[in-house]
């Protein structure tokens, strides 16, 4: 069963198509040695967020890997106008933020962007893969609620997202 299991896995992993957006060229080779590592066949690199962008238009990756810090259009500010349905053409990419920075608002904060899994510099080839594994095996359903889009949110983050859409309503 367990042979089986991997075989899918492996399959998955070299079928993926990906795109590393991060201002710095090393954590971007380091990144696609990992993935590279796990089997990824098919990686693309943006430099900074306005890069990424055109190369999220360019490629439609099926997956983003993006960093937080970086000049001219951050992570956060890349996944608002990503999750932008109808203004941006393909507002459904997962993505997975990998940032050094992992102060509790960060994470709540990129939750309640849309970015599908948060995970924290410096990071193993493993624990990527489960990511990668979790977004593109049991993809979890875009939604809208409010002013959120993007994956369905996980309890506590529908918590939070319900809130806003409430004191939203309530003061509109």
């Amino acid at each position: 069963m367990n042979s089986v299991l991997s075989k899918k896995v492996e399959k998955l992993v070299q079928s993926v198509e990906v795109l590393i957006v991060d201002d710095n060229q090393y954590m971007r080779k380091v990144v696609r040695n990992l993935l590279v590592n796990l089997g990824v066949k098919n990686i693309h690199e943006a430099g900074d967020g306005i890069a990424g962008l055109e190369a999220i238009r360019t490629y439609a990756p099926d997956l983003v890997i993006l960093d937080w810090e970086m000049p001219l259009l951050n992570g956060a500010e890349l996944v608002r106008i990503v999750r932008s349905p109808g203004v941006f053409p393909v507002p459904d990419v997962p993505i997975i933020m990998l940032t050094g920075h992992g102060e509790r608002w960060r994470v709540v904060e990129a939750g309640r962007l849309g970015v599908n899994e948060f995970l924290k510099k410096p990071v193993s080839g493993k624990a990527l893969l489960d990511r990668m594994v979790s977004i593109l095996a049991k993809p979890r359903a875009m939604v809208r609620m409010g002013d959120y889009y993007g994956p369905e949110p996980r309890r506590h983050h529908a918590e939070i997202v319900r809130k806003q859409t409430d004191e939203t309503k309530a003061t509109a």
